[in-house]
């Protein structure tokens, strides 16, 4: 009677098995494409305190985060407060705590935080870079984009190269101004952009996020916007997603000849072995990653997904389209992250060291390389720039 039994049970595991696969690959191609509206503040805010000198520090628990040098911030009050944190003062590792200095805090009342999410947005608004800027307005497809102007002089003319900045995915163009000092110093003015689903500009149609096939359309509308005005020269600092989107205009945008350098922060190459490698380090089982994948990428996954059209993750794999690159490149990207892995840019690196320049940084997380030494990236950059002028 038992062994009787037993190959309907196999059939009603496996049944059971592969359902769960699918579920698993349904709910992690969702969550690539559908925009996030808010992030769980994760950090416990053990006490923030104030000195005898004046200063202020705040207490956290101590996470390779946490305990990284250099300068990060802190949202919390449900993103309606922002402080930018300064370097370590002292860590006990018995308690598992950290303190740190707080340079400022730019909204909200920090007293009052209990919890927070950790950032690399050293800057929240363009008034803090001590520039003087200008709101401006980028025409997309689906409206109107806002975008900040820091307009530049060279030899008392307005400058003719223009640095376009473009932020990741997730995020805000906020995060993007970390770019903008070195540039502005070399001569050039920035245009800090929003795209498609960030939150600031006009959502696609379908309202998800096409992992750059798409949404470099809006960076065209701002290369556009830039010729338009003045622009001769342009320059694309691309950070994560934006990276991705900056490759893609490079390659297709109409204005492709008057783009002379690309500056790529923690960039995504390769699609396939970024969300693969994300899905793994959540738990996410392989088989599920690549069924997932493959509902991004075909006409029957819209049900899925959502999707307008499906994803050509081929057509955003740089990597195996290495031969089609044509522009300077500076790689900036950290050895410790973990969402975006660095050995894909040190592949690319290796396939056109003709054209591509990577900057290691020691620094855990994403996107923090600015963050974590801050000398050092501007140096790079910097020099990138200047080297492009030269030519």
């Amino acid at each position: 009677m038992r062994t009787s039994k037993l190959p309907g049970l196999l059939f009603f595991t496996a049944l059971g098995t592969a359902s769960a696969t699918f579920l698993a690959a349904a709910y992690f191609a969702r969550r690539v494409v559908v925009p996030s509206t808010s992030r769980r503040e994760d950090l416990e805010v053990k006490r923030v305190l104030s000195t005898e000198e004046g200063a202020l520090h705040i207490e956290l628990p101590s996470t390779p985060l946490t305990t990284a040098p250099g300068r990060y911030s802190l949202w919390f009050s449900s993103g309606k407060g922002h402080a930018r944190i300064g370097g370590v003062v002292d860590e006990d590792t018995r308690a598992g705590t950290v303190t740190r200095l707080v340079e400022r805090v730019d909204s909200g009342d920090l007293h009052d935080a209990r919890a927070g999410i950790w950032s690399g947005y050293a800057y929240s608004k363009p008034e803090q870079l001590g520039l003087p800027f200008e709101h401006v307005m980028v025409q997309v497809g689906g409206g109107i984009a806002p975008a900040w102007k820091f307009p530049a002089t060279t030899d008392g003319q307005a400058a003719s190269t223009w640095a376009i900045h473009v932020h990741g995915m997730g995020g805000k163009r906020a995060g993007a101004l970390r770019g903008v000092p070195v540039a502005h110093k070399l001569g050039l003015t920035s245009l800090v952009v929003s795209f498609r689903n960030d939150g600031d500009a006009p959502p696609s149609f379908d309202a998800r996020y096409s992992l750059g096939q798409n949404e470099w359309l809006d960076l065209e509308a701002a290369i556009q916007f830039a010729m338009d005005h003045g622009a001769e020269r342009l320059v694309l600092f691309g950070w994560s997603l934006g990276g991705s989107m900056a490759l893609r205009a490079s390659d297709l945008s109409v204005h492709s000849d008057r783009i002379v350098g690309l500056v790529l922060i923690a960039p995504v190459l390769n699609w396939t072995e970024t969300l693969t490698s994300n899905g793994s380090s959540s738990g996410l089982p392989g088989p599920a990653s690549r069924l997932g994948l493959k509902m991004l990428g075909v006409a029957a996954g819209r049900w899925v997904t959502g999707l307008e059209q499906p994803i050509d993750l081929s057509a955003l794999d740089w990597v195996a389209r290495a031969g089609d690159l044509k522009k300077p490149t500076l790689i900036l990207h950290g050895a410790r992250d973990k969402s975006t892995p660095m050995a894909v840019s040190e592949r690319l690196a290796e396939l056109r060291p003709d054209l591509i320049q990577l900057e290691r940084f020691d620094v855990p997380g994403h996107s923090l390389e600015w963050n974590g030494d801050t000398e050092k990236w501007d140096a790079a950059v910097s020099n990138f720039l200047k080297s492009l002028s030269a030519d």
